[in-house]
Order: structure tokens, then sequence, then C-alpha cells
């Protein structure tokens, strides 16, 4: 026993040996190559100074009350340990298990200021590792003193105040050797919460964070007892003003501004690092507030997350985003990185691939249960919500109006996968799709954005539009360093498109009442404008899109952990999209698209797509001409020759 204990301990030993000469070996980190950017919305007022802004202050220059504060609370034994508090590590691990889930962490500030340059914040073991090597590296390069230099001048101080200068000056209008032992506990306690601790936003909850940091300067000796029971007697004058972007979402659309100007050639890496940059923003500032204050307000539980996106469907400007219900909390960007099932949101590409294949709305198949028994020999037995059929046959609008499944598998087979992921590419979708039967029923993942770019262009009446969110770009002088320039290319056809979005309209239209309802059916009575409008779901995942030519919203809600999703879930997000999206129209009017030439409409019943005199179940349906019931194609075609002949 006492032998292998001995193997372990000096075989753990080797290997932390190892991994520190590694660290050493590698090559040094830059610490100091991040430059000022400046970022505008689309009415040109300042949104965001921070990230890359960071005025830079030297140790000596800032207040010494401050260093002992952060040190106190975030790392009291920051300069005792190589990296990693392992003792600490050991006793958070012991509180987490006792209390059976994690309430306590370890972070050094040397993993925290490898976090905030280098990481994004996505809890993964992989991301876990990286950090672990990033910080060995960083400990054997740098020494205390600039590694704690380096962190305060890069942490996040809420209210876009990236770093000590940019946080002293804003909330206090001094610089950070100036501070007062009060203005400096404060500071401290803001970046355990950006959004919810800094006085700005929430000047008692500031406080009551302070008095933590306070109490954890009384116990590590950085304050005598008298000291701590004579702080906060008075309130403090908060020099920084209660900012209109006081906004705890934002921070994700700042960062998809910052992942798009990375990709941009025009604006080389070097010239972000040397600083300087008037970055103007698509951001539509009131739509940003009323998505957030609206998700907030109907959010069904404190743990669901939400990742969401607003589109002008004739230019692909993002004018608001959110990729988690609280930055400060979670900084994993949902709305960037995430990929999600989309359950039968997914069905209008299949439509339309139908409608370009010589199907019509009123094409029909019989919706009952159904095993399908397909080429590699296997079965495929999908389900209707449910599990509720109409046993007769639908047509290709009913089927979209009540999200049939039967019909959709019916369809893609009928058709062949290749057909709908055909038309999934050309409207602008990245994302690797399955060619299998269930691909109409949303199986395989796709990102929101990537997702949104599809839509857009049923949106944007058959025409590819990249989703943007950088305007323009100028150095500090005004000059002009990049433009955004629209992408129109028409990528599919604007008669199929057209009877599409027009299809799409039956998920709140009360005339498809049948042996289920429509699927958005009981949010119509809060529509006062005509949408486009689709909902998916899988057991963890539900999305809600709609749209009309000058808004475009889409929206999923659901669990990290991929917890079931349940009708709390939908009804939340179908209120949070109706209220969202009728905001942005308020000021806009009531616009849809004009009728093609070559396109007609019958009313007929909504269901079977027979003639009908109950004006309950009437509604229109659109065609290609030539392609209407009692219609012929040779005779459209020997009709339209003649025409060319007169």
């Amino acid at each position: 026993m006492v032998k292998s204990f001995i193997f372990i301990f000096i075989s753990l030993v080797v290997v932390i040996i190892g991994l520190y000469t590694y660290a050493y070996l590698s090559p040094k980190l830059d610490l100091k190559t991040s430059g000022s950017l400046y970022l505008y919305d689309n009415q040109n007022e300042l949104l965001y100074q921070g990230s890359r802004s960071n005025e830079w202050a030297n140790l000596e220059d800032i207040n010494e009350n401050l260093v002992n504060a952060v040190i106190a609370v975030e790392d009291k034994n920051f300069y005792d340990h190589h990296g990693f508090d392992y003792l600490r590590i050991a006793k958070a691990m012991l509180t987490n298990i006792k209390k059976k889930s994690i309430v306590q962490g370890a972070s050094t500030i040397s993993q925290q200021y490898i976090k905030n340059l280098y990481l994004d914040f996505d809890k993964t073991w992989g991301r876990k590792i990286e950090e672990a090597f990033l910080t060995l590296e960083l400990e054997v390069h740098y020494d205390k003193d600039e590694i704690l230099e380096g962190y305060l001048n890069t942490i996040n101080y809420g209210q876009g105040n990236m770093g000590i200068v940019n946080a002293a000056s804003f909330y206090f209008n001094k610089k950070p050797k100036d501070l007062t032992l009060e203005e400096a506990i404060v500071l401290a306690g803001i970046p355990k919460n950006p959004a919810g601790y800094n006085p700005v936003s929430n000047y008692e909850a500031s406080i009551n964070r302070a008095w933590v940091v306070a109490k954890s300067m009384l116990n590590n000796g950085y304050i005598d007892e008298d000291t701590y029971n004579n702080l906060f007697k008075e309130k403090l004058e908060i020099f920084g003003q209660t900012k209109k972007n006081n906004l705890q979402m934002i921070m994700y659309y700042q960062e998809a501004v910052l992942n798009e100007l990375s990709t941009i050639k025009a604006v080389p890496a070097s010239l972000v690092n040397a600083g300087g940059l008037k970055i103007y923003t698509t951001l539509d500032l009131n739509e940003q507030t009323n998505l957030e204050k609206n998700i907030l307000e109907n959010k069904p539980n404190e743990i669901v997350q939400v990742a969401s996106v607003i589109v002008d469907p004739k230019t692909g400007a993002v004018k608001a985003l959110t990729g988690g219900m609280n930055y400060a909390k979670s900084q994993y960007n949902r709305a960037l990185k995430s990929k999600r099932q989309v359950g039968s949101t997914m069905k209008p590409f299949l439509y339309y691939a139908a409608l370009e294949n010589n199907m019509t709305m009123s094409s029909s198949f019989k919706s009952e249960e159904t095993t399908f028994y397909l080429s590699n020999g296997k079965t495929y037995a999908p389900q209707n919500a449910g599990n509720i059929y109409a046993s007769k046959e639908i047509t290709m609008a009913a089927a979209l109006a009540l999200s049939d499944n039967i019909y959709a598998v019916k369809t893609n087979l009928f058709l062949g996968a290749d057909k709908m992921i055909d038309v999934a590419k050309r409207t602008g979708i990245t994302a690797s799709l399955d060619e299998v039967a269930s691909l109409p029923l949303g199986t395989s993942e796709i990102n929101i954005l990537d997702y949104a770019t599809g839509y857009t262009t049923f949106a944007s009446g058959g025409y590819e539009k990249d989703l943007y969110f950088i305007e323009k770009i100028e150095d500090l002088d005004g000059n002009a360093l990049y433009e955004h320039e629209n992408k129109n290319t028409l990528v599919i056809n604007p008669n199929y498109t057209y009877i599409l979005n027009e299809m799409m309209t039956s998920t709140t239209n009360s005339a498809y009442v049948d042996y289920t309802t429509p699927t958005a059916l009981n949010i119509a009575g809060n529509l006062t404008h005509k949408y486009a409008l689709k909902t998916g779901s899988t057991n963890t995942d539900y999305w809600i899109v709609g749209y009309n030519p000058d808004r475009l919203m889409m929206m999923w809600m659901g669990y990290d952990d991929n917890q079931f999703v349940d009708g709390s879930i939908r009804n939340s997000s179908k209120k949070i999209w109706a209220t969202t999206i009728e905001q942005s129209l308020e000021n806009i009017g009531d616009n849809w698209y004009e009728l093609p030439k070559n396109v007609v409409a019958i009313p007929l019943d909504a269901v079977t797509g027979k003639p009908t005199n109950d004006v309950n179940k009437a509604t229109l349906y659109y065609y290609v001409k030539g392609t209407e019931p009692g219609v012929s194609r040779e005779q459209y075609v020997m009709n339209e020759e003649k025409k060319q002949e007169d």
C-alpha cells in the first residue's frame, strides 16, 4: 500500500514537472495586443467601448486597496501558488459533492485572466484542458505582478467597461490611483456579476456585494475591524450615468460583431490589434431592448436558455440578437456556437422543393399511422404529435398548417431527400444535412444564424442575403476602412417562393382546424400583421420563426443540459415572438409580398383542397398558372403560345 502511494505520488510529481517544462519551452504568450474599438448602433450612438480597448495602467498606478480587495475576494493565495490553488480546488470539490451540485468554484486569477484573453466560456472538458495549459504557460513566462496587472486591465467591470482605467473613470471619474477604499471595494466586487453588481445598474446589489469583498479583506488582514465597521456609512457618489444599453444580453450581440470583425479581410488582425477603430453596427437598440424585455418577462423558469435573432430581410442586417439569458452568468453564445435539432421548422424547405417539382398546394397524401420500408432494408415509423392522424387525404397546405409528419415523410420519400437538401443549400444553409427519411422532421442540427440565413431567402422573395452585423468601419480620423455591400442574388424561383410564403400563413388560419389545430393559432389574436410562420419542436428544443417583407424573427428555447421541453416552453416562445415582432413593425406599416403575374389564387376547402360553399372552411390556394385545378399543363402551354402569336 505504501509503495503504491509512493509510486503514484512520484508519478504525479513527474507529470507536473513535465507539464511545467513543456509550458516553459512553449512560445511566450502575448498579453498586450488589444486595441481600441468603439461600437455604434444604427443611429450612430456609442454602444460599447471595451473588450479590446483597454487603456493600460501599470500596477504601481493602481490603488493598493483595490489590489488587496481583488486578491482577498478572488484568489487569496495568488502569490503562493503556481497557477492553480490545489487546496482550494479540493475544498470546492468536497463542497460540491456534499451539496450534490456545483455551488463553489476555484479558479485563480491566472486562470480567469487566460479565460478573458483567449478562450470562450464553454464549460467543456476541451476548454478546461486548454485553459490549464495556457495557465501554465502564463505562470512560467510572467511574474505574479505582471499577471495581476494584466488581469486588472482586462476584466469586465460592467456597463461596457473593460479594465480598471475605464471602470474607475466611468463609475467615479477618477484614475485608478485615486480611488478611495470604499470605491476600490465596490469595483473589486463587480467582476463576479458585471451586469448585476455594478452601481449604475443596481446600487444596492453592488453595496451588498461590496460587503462580501470587505469581509474577505478583514479575514485576510488587509483592513482592521474598526475600518470594516465604518464602511459605507454614506451613499457613494456614482459618476457614471445609466446608459440606454444597460441590457444583460447585449454582450452576445457585441460578441457577434467582434466575430464578424475577425473575418473582414479589409481590416487585418494587425490593424485591429493596433487599435483605433470605429465600428458602425446594424443594431437597433429599441428592438434589442424589446427583445430582452419580452424574454425576461415571459421566461417559463430560471434555467431555460434562449437564442434569437431579428433580421431585416431586405438587406440581411441583424437588428437584434440574444445568445443566452444573461451574459454575465453564461458567456456561451448559443446564437454563434450552438447547433440544435430544428424540428418541423425544416418542413418549408421540403415544401418549396415539392412546389419546384410539380406538386402544388393542393397535392394530397393520406395522413394515417404509417410504417415506411426504406431502401436500406430498415423500417421507419414516425408519429404525428399526440399520435393524432386525419385518416384521410389532406393537402400540402393543410399538412404545413397542422404540421403533419406523415405527409412530410411521404413527400420527402416521393421527391428524394436530395431535393430538399438542394433547396436548403441554395438558400444559404451551410450545415451538413443527412439524406434520410426523417430530414423534414428536423433531425439534423443547425446553428440559428445559419438557419436564419436560409429563412431570410424565403423572406426576401427568393434572394440570398448575407446576415451581417457591421455596416462600416472607420479609423479615429473618420477614414473609411470597410463598408458592407449587400448581397442580392436570386437563388430560388419567386413564383414558388410567393406560394410558400402564402402557404405558411396557414399556421394561424382557423379555416384549417380539423383533426387538430394549426400550430400557431393560439397567437393569431396577438398579431396585427400578416406573417409566414412555422413552429417546430423536438423532445429537447422548441423553435419559432416568422416573417414578412420587413422583419424576420427566429427563436430557439430549451436547456443546455437537454432537458425535455414542455408546454410552458412552447407557450412562452410564441408569446415572446408575437410581442417582439409586432413591436418591431410598429413604425413600419403592414406590408406583404406582391402577387407575381404568373400566380393565381383560387378559394378552396382548406383541408381537402376541393371547391366548397362553407365560408368558414374556405381559404385561398395559390398556383402557378397552368397548375391550378381543372387546367392541364398542355392547355396552359397552348394558351401561352397563342398569346405570343397574337
